[in-house]
């Protein structure tokens, strides 16, 4: 279930994936809430691009770190290629 920040007060959430177009981001929503996950999601810049590298905006999707394994797992099944920062 989509949360939001305050949820993680005083814990560090994981993040698990940047969804890059909003269909994306929805979709993934959906899975994520489906699967009874709890995630907070929010909009930041990254750098994209091969060539021609620009700065762009997506959508951050952050769990506990407790969750990030299975959901991640969740992410694989389903055809996403998952974040994997440090935990």
């Amino acid at each position: 279930m989509r949360r939001d920040s305050e949820f993680f007060e005083g814990r560090e959430p994981v993040l698990l994936y940047i969804a890059k177009r909003l269909k994306e981001a929805l979709k993934l929503e959906s899975l994520l809430t489906e699967a009874g996950f709890d995630y907070v999601v929010e909009t930041d810049n990254y750098t994209g691009g091969i060539i021609f590298r620009s700065e762009r905006v997506g959508a951050f999707f952050y769990v506990l770190p407790g969750l990030a394994g299975a959901a991640r797992e969740l992410l694989r099944r389903n055809g996403y290629k998952v974040f994997q920062g440090s935990e």
